[in-house]
């Protein structure tokens, strides 16, 4: 078990906490924290306060993802996903929506707006070298194996 802190900011006594909403969820939900609803129009972008700071272990990181009823109803979905929030971060919770849907979408206060996983953050050193190891796949890139 990792030990995670969650601090609610004030103001936000009304706002849910992050939980899991079933027993094996890997997801916390977060919910919105706006002092009043938010409308994105089609293709509109909002940076949505979650209403809580938090401290985990170093060796973890959270990671903001979307929720899938809201991307396939709605087409609401997060930027930048999955945005990573590093364990030395003690500001606000923020996600970063965007509306990919054809109608306007309003964010009410409490809504559940996206999903916190945690993960583990492997330590790791990077060396310059002059040479690389060969592969098979070699400097294959984008497309190099088919459609």
């Amino acid at each position: 078990m990792y030990p995670i802190q969650l601090k609610r900011l004030p103001g936000n006594e009304d706002v849910p906490l992050p939980r899991r909403m079933s027993e094996w969820a890997a997801g916390f939900d977060i919910h919105a924290a706006v002092a009043e609803p938010v409308v994105l129009a089609p293709g509109e972008r909002a940076l949505i306060p979650a209403g809580f700071a938090m401290a985990m272990p170093a060796e973890l990181e959270a990671q903001i993802r979307p929720r899938s009823g809201l991307a396939f109803k709605h087409g609401i979905t997060c930027l930048n996903s999955p945005g990573t929030i590093d364990a030395d971060y003690r500001g606000e919770v923020k996600v970063l929506l965007v509306n990919l849907g054809q109608q306007p979408f309003a964010i009410e206060r409490g809504e559940r707006i996206a999903q916190m996983v945690f993960q583990r953050v492997p330590q790791v050193t990077i060396e310059e070298t002059g040479e690389l190891p060969d592969t098979v796949r070699g400097a294959g890139g984008f497309g190099h194996t088919g459609v």
